[in-house]
């Protein structure tokens, strides 16, 4: 599935302490994003949605996790995050005051 909007190609920030403090300390935001996307994709979602300039996009493949509903062992989807590194004088609303 090729992604069409950009809301498509990023689906959520990921809020969690390391992901915050990552923010704080380097200006580096964390968001679960679509797994075919690629880094370009990704850098022109971030840039129009949120309107700040990206330096620097990194991705990470993760695999989904066995889960055990009563004596049916399931799976939960893989997928992929993007941690974007923001230039020095940006920032993004959402990240601020968590």
């Amino acid at each position: 599935m090729i992604p069409n909007n950009y809301y498509d190609i990023i689906r959520y920030p990921v809020m969690t302490e390391k992901s915050m403090e990552a923010y704080q300390v380097g200006r580096q935001c964390t968001f679960e994003v679509d797994r075919s996307a690629n880094k370009v994709e990704i850098r022109k979602a971030v840039e129009a949605l949120f309107k700040v300039k990206v330096e620097d996009v990194r991705t990470i493949r993760t695999k989904g996790k066995k889960k055990r509903v009563g004596r049916v062992m399931g799976r939960k989807p893989d997928g992929k995050k993007a941690i974007v590194t923001l230039k020095p004088d940006q920032k993004i609303e959402i990240f601020e005051g968590v």
